[in-house]
């Protein structure tokens, strides 16, 4: 019985690969160095798969920075701003797209379908010219081949690809992308012709757009993409890979239907009713890649209820055909649980990051074989038995206030306009407001700090000394630099929600459980066991720190419940939205104590409220419901005065803006630059937004400094859709990752272009 992994963490068990690009970033190492980094990674992953037996192994999953930017780099789709005149693309332009240049911005950047994981969003038109410009696929086979392993060579499918873009700046919205498809084709085919010719003896096509609510047109792409590359099939087994949720009806009908591909991967944990239409009817002599092992999350498989569902399809595609999979690639989780070495035991034999996945995936192969490691199996139903007994798991005054909470839309009692003329006689404010996300560059000095003080280096009162130093310093910049309300900066946070995680019950913390967010951004998601409460207050003594330093309005700064929700790793074990509503409660009696300290401003980010959005449209309703709900009731308690605000970043919001308003919020602050200031759009077709909105006026995500005259046209573009008196200037997010060289100009800028327009707007 064969088995397979689509996909694995690319990051290194310590992020190896995440110091590597910013040394080189910075000018500390050159390229070869972080090519020969990269090469030690690769050749690890691969030895460790193979040494657990794994058939099907994963080769170009590996990236730089994500394998959609990969693909625009293979297929020469390079934007004409970044200057590129041909040939292989190397470091400068391929970083260039990802980060932006010291000229030029970078491209567009959202969310992977519903996870926290990102893509640079192709930017492509009638006029952009394909050609075969990376050849990253065909080198990586060859590299694996040279160390004896032979691998899968991963491409993302054609259509997926295409459908995943968006029209270049100056194209027509209504311009067809899957139009293309016949000109990036003959690239594909030229791929695969040279990893034929390196010997590959499979390819695996990743089409994870199969899972949406596609159009029939869209459908056809599909059956006319795999026709044409038929004939480039002969000698070649083809497997397409889809992920994330259950494949609908007529698109799986279309897929199973295309000639000249050999297997189909399907993932059976998000997509359990996928398994039906296996059941009714799967093409004879195809393999089906059974994803019965999760890649989205850390809990141990149910090793006997896995063997069960794969006997039931065993007897529908035979013996021969049947291959043991993850449900997506393991690059959504943590790479070695080994790695863990202060990680509760108990807590611990409950789960499995990917190097217990992988072997996961072949002890359930070789049980399908009848070589049934049978000690592997009882020990696996021990940790299941003891994870569903355990005390520590369940908190009945926890679910009896939850289950409470029935009965209420949790809404503050007076309406948003009436709120924002009682805050703004408390505040005065000028018009256009400035204001930042939360936090401020975190220094290697800032670093050092809160890991003596965790390794019990330095005592409590120097760790605070020092916290209370840093904080005095963002917010005399703020107040240098003239900005309106200030921030504290997060001196105290690794993490915004390993911070709160950290504080409430029912968390447990890796060291070494990093997941990649995008590029060299890692993050260690926090792990939601049991239920969840707040055992005491979190920020108030830092906030209220900050706020006697200035007489400024000061943020209250909090995570919202479905931003820590959706940035966990989450007990699967009840339904998600029960986690989500204790974690409200607990969000609650903090924004009840800040207020009460006397924070006039408190903050409640939602950065990944669309992340959890469902992929399929028949389940978003009520998803948004239970997700608003939630974040409502963390702050319908407060007085009018009391100014709320919250931030979304890095995803696409039209579709939501309904849902947005509906949260109720006083302010919120949302990502909008580095889409192509894609949020105003829902303005211009007249959509009403009473409340404060700063939507972004420059990308965080690039070193690169817009000018006062930028940021001022951005200003300008906002005012001629939103009202004056509801207008916020800001950056994009959070200023952790930028440096204090890079943040101070562009911050003067920022200032600088709002109070310009003030003149202009008073003068007017």
């Amino acid at each position: 019985m064969a088995s397979h992994i689509v996909g694995y963490p690319r990051i290194g068990p310590k992020r190896e690969l995440k110091f590597a690009q910013e040394s080189f970033w910075d000018g500390k190492s050159t390229a070869e160095d972080l090519q020969k980094v990269a090469a030690d990674l690769r050749a690890s992953i691969w030895k460790q798969m193979a040494d657990a037996g794994i058939k099907f192994i994963p080769s170009n999953t590996f990236s730089f920075y994500d394998q959609i930017l990969d693909t625009t780099a293979m297929l020469g789709a390079v934007p004409p701003r970044y200057g590129w005149t041909g040939g292989e693309i190397g470091f400068d332009i391929f970083f260039s797209m990802a980060r932006g240049n010291a000229s030029q911005p970078a491209m567009e950047m959202t969310k992977w379908f519903d996870t926290n994981y990102h893509f640079i969003v192709p930017e492509l038109g009638p006029e952009t010219k394909f050609s075969y410009s990376s050849h990253k696929a065909v080198s990586e086979y060859k590299e694996a081949k040279a160390l004896g392993i032979d691998t899968v060579p991963v491409l993302i499918g054609p259509v997926s690809y295409l459908l995943l873009s968006k029209p270049a700046k100056g194209v027509e919205k209504s311009f067809s992308l899957l139009s293309l498809l016949s000109q990036v084709l003959p690239v594909y085919k030229e791929v695969i012709a040279e990893l034929k010719a390196a010997g590959a003896s499979w390819i695996q096509f990743d089409e994870p757009t199969l899972i949406l609510d596609l159009h029939s047109h869209q459908l056809q792409a599909f059956t006319e993409a795999y026709s044409e590359l038929e004939s480039s099939f002969s000698g070649l087994n083809v497997l397409i890979e889809t992920y994330f949720a259950d494949v609908p009806a007529e698109a799986y009908k279309t897929i199973t239907s295309l000639n000249g591909i050999s297997g189909f991967g399907f993932d059976l944990v998000r997509g359990t009713q996928t398994l039906d239409l296996i059941k009714s009817g799967f093409p004879s002599g195809k393999y089906l890649f059974a994803g019965v092992v999760d890649g989205r999350n850390i809990w141990a498989n149910d090793l006997t209820s896995s063997l069960s569902t794969l006997e039931g399809l065993e007897s529908i595609v035979g013996k021969d055909k049947l291959v043991v999979s993850t449900s997506c690639s393991l690059m959504h989780t943590a790479v070695d649980l080994v790695n863990e070495t202060k990680l509760d035991s108990e807590i611990k034999s409950w789960l499995a990051f990917a190097a217990q996945k992988v072997v996961e995936v072949n002890a359930l192969a070789k049980a399908l074989s009848g070589a049934k490691d049978e000690a592997f199996f009882s020990s696996n139903a021990a940790a299941q038995a003891s994870r569903k007994s355990s005390p520590r798991v369940n908190n009945e005054e926890v679910q009896k206030a939850a289950a409470g909470l029935k009965g209420s839309d949790h809404r503050r009692a007076t309406n948003v306009s009436a709120r924002l003329d009682a805050q703004q006689k408390n505040l005065n404010l000028p018009i256009l407001p400035t204001t930042t996300i939360g936090s401020f560059p975190q220094t290697m000095d800032l670093r050092r700090i809160r890991r003596e003080y965790k390794a019990n280096k330095i005592s409590e009162e120097e760790y605070v000394q020092a916290i209370r130093e840093e904080i005095s310093k963002v917010v005399k910049l703020q107040e240098e630099l003239d900005i309106d309300v200030l921030v504290h900066g997060e001196p105290e946070r690794n993490d915004m929600v390993e911070y709160f995680g950290e504080q409430l019950s029912g968390f447990a913390f890796t060291v070494n459980g990093w997941v990649q967010s995008y590029g060299s951004r890692c993050v260690k998601p926090p792990i939601i066991y049991g239920d969840v409460s707040r055992p005491k207050a979190m920020t108030v003594f830092w906030s209220s720190m900050a706020q006697s330093m200035t007489s400024r309005p000061m943020k209250g700064m909090l995570t919202g419940p479905v931003t820590i929700l959706n940035w966990s790793f989450v007990r699967n074990d009840q339904p998600r939205f029960e986690t989500c509503y204790q974690i409200a409660l607990a969000i609650k009696k903090e924004v009840e104590d800040l207020e009460a300290a006397g924070i006039q401003v408190i903050q409640i980010d939602e950065a990944a409220l669309r992340e959890g959005l469902p992929l399929r449209k028949s389940e978003q309703a009520f998803y948004l419901d239970w997700a608003v709900h939630s974040f409502r009731i963390t702050n319908c308690g407060v007085k009018d005065t009391t100014q709320i605000h919250t931030h979304m970043c890095y995803s696409n919001f039209n579709d939501i803006i309904h849902s947005i308003i509906d949260m109720d919020a006083d302010v919120i602050t949302i990502e909008n630059s580095r889409s192509d200031e894609k949020l105003l759009s829902v303005f211009r077709e007249g959509v009403k937004y009473g409340a404060g909105i700063g939507p972004g006026v420059y990308d965080i995500h690039s070193p690169r400094i817009p000018s006062t005259e930028e940021i001022a046209d951005r200003i300008n573009k906002m005012l001629a859709v939103l009202e004056t008196n509801i207008l916020w200037v800001n950056p994009d997010c959070g200023l952790k990752t930028r440096k204090y060289a890079e943040v101070k100009p562009a911050l003067t800028n920022m200032v600088s272009a709002a109070k310009l327009l003030r003149k202009e707007l008073a003068s007017a």
